[in-house]
């Protein structure tokens, strides 16, 4: 069972995922510092609110769907959390409706500013395959 700081981490990471899935970029950038940075395999990026909202309206792949597994939670200091989690994501091409899932391991930074926590960076990295072995 996470501890009450733990369940609030986990609690804002599944709000933002939620956010993804129902296309909601103002809850999504409700939950994001500004400026925020992103590292997954279209690259590193920094993006302000606008420049997100775009990529939630205009992106060519949706999330529809969502697993998470193995979060855990550390705070470096009473202002910062990060927190770390397999996610299997079901995903959707926007023009050709596509379904894909892919299994990643994930990273977040989380910071608070006054109450309130703001992600600050993301991080997405494939899952490797394992090689079966003769």
């Amino acid at each position: 069972m996470p501890t009450a700081p733990d369940k609030v981490l986990i609690d804002l990471e599944t709000r933002f995922w939620q956010a993804l899935v129902a296309q909601d970029a103002d809850a999504a950038t409700g939950l994001l510092a500004e400026p925020a940075l992103m590292v997954s395999a279209h690259g590193a990026m920094k993006f302000d609110h606008a420049a997100y909202r775009k990529m939630v309206d205009q992106g060519t792949t949706l999330i529809t769907a969502y697993e998470f597994s193995d979060m855990q939670v550390t705070f470096p200091n009473p202002a910062t959390a990060i927190i770390t989690y397999h996610v299997k994501q079901t995903l959707k091409s926007r023009k050709a409706g596509d379904i894909t899932v892919e299994e990643m391991n994930d990273s977040s930074t989380w910071v608070r500013a006054a109450s309130d926590w703001k992600c600050v960076m993301h991080t997405e990295s494939p899952v490797a395959q394992q090689m079966a072995h003769a």
